[in-house]
């Protein structure tokens, strides 16, 4: 017979609070645990291999909606096929940040190099740095 958790010591193996595990649940994240004759709430020890796996993830951006979709696919024993192309995914949008922050950041230092004191009178000046259209070109 495998020994099974209680709420707060699922929580505290996960490193992650009860309030947190709750919400999980309510998300889907993690299945109804089983209830004891006192009606507490029973987890196997896999709920903290899942509940590890849902912070690392998040840890990497992703959604808590794509969590959902990559536990759902991983679910079953063996492989995870959708890991490698949400990760490939996520990698793409993560560098397509990463893109758009260092043009941001230029723009911001041209902006203060400029020395820009009003925004009224530098957006008169065609020299001016600041992106007043869209800075995605």
């Amino acid at each position: 017979m495998s020994r099974t958790l209680r709420s707060g010591q699922l929580a505290e193996a996960a490193g992650v609070n009860v309030q947190t595990l709750r919400y999980y649940e309510r998300r889907g994240l993690l299945p109804e645990p089983r209830r004891s004759l006192g009606g507490h709430r029973e987890y196997g020890q896999d709920a903290v291999t899942v509940l590890r796996a849902i912070r690392g993830l998040a840890r990497l951006g992703f959604t808590l909606t794509e969590i959902a979709e990559l536990i759902e696919v991983g679910s079953h024993r063996g492989p995870r096929p959708g890991l490698r192309a949400a990760a490939t995914a996520k990698l793409a949008e993560v560098e397509a940040k990463i893109d758009h922050l260092t043009r941001v950041r230029a723009t911001l230092t041209a902006v203060v190099e400029a020395e820009c004191s009003d925004l009224a009178e530098c957006s008169c000046d065609p020299a001016c740095p600041i992106p007043f259209t869209e800075l995605d070109r």
